[in-house]
């Protein structure tokens, strides 16, 4: 019943915005670290509650779920139904519990610190049905219960819903499920009958599984948000699976930061899927990352400077042994290319080191000899006024790889087509902005690379959120305008070969850090 992208330790989809701006080495470099970027401006005083869904926690009772979400300083629940209650207490949590059996429970939360506050996700046949459930709402002091009733139903059971959640005064908030999953959008304009104490529990992992941006989502459920199930994913898609948040495609500081704006007064429920054996230990960095973004700025939030525990901006830890081994499913980043350059394939002498910096000396492009499907790649970049380069990702053809690789843009200097800016997919997507590379200057820039999804940093600000998929016609992008390239960018291979490309003018490359995701 319960469901982006945080994942791996260096990196994320979405929130590996940090990397942008960390000095890392190149095996052999003597680079020295940049210093963690320090908040622009105070964090604001408003504060989100956080909470925890049972569900979570579902391989054990609800007293051990009531007894771990305590130990993580988190004060508020959201039960779900028939979960085994525990605790020297029988039965299951459901509506129909006794009287005596609810007294137990209560004061189990109570001797914890802990408030049951929702109980969801639920679903009922009929009026008599739904009343159960209010009444018993009532009774152990919700503020509100989570329900899904199917959208062909809505115009028979909302009426029911609003007519009960007034007389027990008790909220009743619309979940999201994928498969079908319906836009906020469409429960906001379903609601609009209905005074605000029927509104939204907005599941952001769902939305993210369903291929919806998880903050444009909220933006749209704004006027009926009173509480979430807050996740961040592997990626924007399906498969996809929990990572601590921070770490992952589902822009979890974004998420934080929208909730700010809209001064959100109601509650974030980590729910938590994914089976890992390091459930509780993911969990707990995911709480630990939420109390940090709580104490960061808007703008730090919004550029994605709160870092998840266990991560860096000095570049010194970034090849320290044992680096993201606390979990299994996080691998560590590594450099691209050492300074014997072994893994790469050029003619001799047309890259060479020139103290820590890789340098073309325009004798053609240089190619990994190892394959990168999906991946994070972070590296430093300095060109001449005028400089032409790029960097060429999933190349499954490095003779033919103008038709047969992902071309990232370096440019300095104006450009006639904005798909040609620094930052752009050369020919394919324009950056959301134009950064101004500075000749003689070292500037920083990210791509991460998963499934069809491809993100591009640049000097902190990320430029391209770009969806392979969208581009269905080979010579033409999504909006009408044409490109050069003779194969359509969905049908472009997911594994390949990273390039940096020499163009006949200066470009310099240092610090190139790669982690497989």
């Amino acid at each position: 019943m319960i469901t982006f992208r945080f994942t791996s330790f260096l990196l994320s989809a979405a929130a590996a915005l940090f990397a942008a701006g960390c000095q890392s080495t190149s095996a052999g470099s003597s680079a020295t670290a940049s210093a963690p970027a320090k908040p622009a401006i105070p964090a604001p005083a408003h504060h989100i509650e956080l909470g925890m869904q049972a569900w979570t926690l579902n391989r054990g009772t609800f007293a051990e779920a009531v007894e771990k979400t305590a130990k993580l300083g988190v004060r508020y629940m959201q039960a779900y139904p028939r979960q085994k209650i525990g605790g020297g207490i029988d039965g299951t949590m459901v509506p129909t519990m006794d009287a005596a059996t609810r007294a137990k429970v209560l004061a189990l939360l109570k001797s914890n610190g802990v408030t049951l506050t929702s109980f969801g996700v639920v679903r009922a046949a009929n009026e008599e049905e739904w009343r159960q459930i209010f009444a018993f709402a009532k009774d152990m002091g919700l503020r509100d219960i989570a329900v899904e009733p199917a959208k062909n139903t809505w115009g028979e059971v909302f009426p029911i819903l609003d007519k009960l959640s007034q007389e027990y005064g008790v909220a009743v908030t619309i979940h999201n499920h994928p498969n079908p999953n319906n836009p906020p959008a469409d429960v906001v304009a379903a609601l609009k009958p209905y005074g605000k104490h029927l509104g939204i529990c907005g599941d952001t992992g769902h939305w993210a599984r369903s291929g919806f941006d998880p903050i444009e989502c909220l933006r749209a459920a704004e006027s009926r948000l009173i509480s979430l199930h807050f996740k961040d994913l592997t990626q924007i898609a399906k498969p996809a699976n929990d990572v601590p948040w921070g770490t992952g495609a589902s822009n979890a500081a974004g998420q934080i930061a929208e909730l700010r704006r809209q001064n959100f007064k109601g509650i974030a429920y980590i729910e938590y899927e994914h089976r890992t054996p390091q459930l509780e230990a993911e969990v707990a960095r995911s709480v630990e990352f939420f109390r940090r973004a709580e104490k960061a700025s808007d703008a730090d939030l919004i550029a994605g400077r709160v870092l998840p525990a266990n991560y860096t901006h000095d570049a010194a830890d970034f090849n320290r042994a044992g680096l993201g081994k606390k979990s299994a499913r996080w691998a560590t980043p590594v450099p691209l290319l050492g300074k014997d350059l072994a893994n790469a394939e050029f003619k001799p002498g047309a890259w060479v080191w020139e103290s820590d910096a890789l340098v073309s000396k325009n004798g053609g492009n240089l190619w990994t000899k190892e394959s990168y499907g999906d991946f994070a790649l972070t590296t430093e970049f300095k060109c001449d006024a005028g400089s032409n380069s790029g960097i060429f990702i999933r190349a499954s053809d490095t003779e033919n790889w103008l038709h047969n690789a992902i071309e990232v843009q370096i440019l300095q200097g104006p450009a006639k087509d904005d798909k040609h800016l620094a930052g752009a997919i050369f020919d394919c997507l324009a950056p959301k902005a134009a950064i101004e590379i500075t000749p003689g200057q070292w500037h920083t820039m990210t791509i991460i690379a998963r499934a069809n999804r491809l993100q591009v940093i640049l000097d902190q600000q990320i430029i391209i959120e770009m969806n392979l998929e969208l581009w269905k016609q080979a010579g033409k992008n999504p909006d009408g305008t044409p490109n050069k390239f003779q194969k359509a960018y969905k049908d472009m291979a997911r594994a390949g070969k990273i390039g940096l490309q020499d163009h006949g003018t200066p470009i310099a490359f240092r610090n190139l850090i790669i982690e497989r995701l």
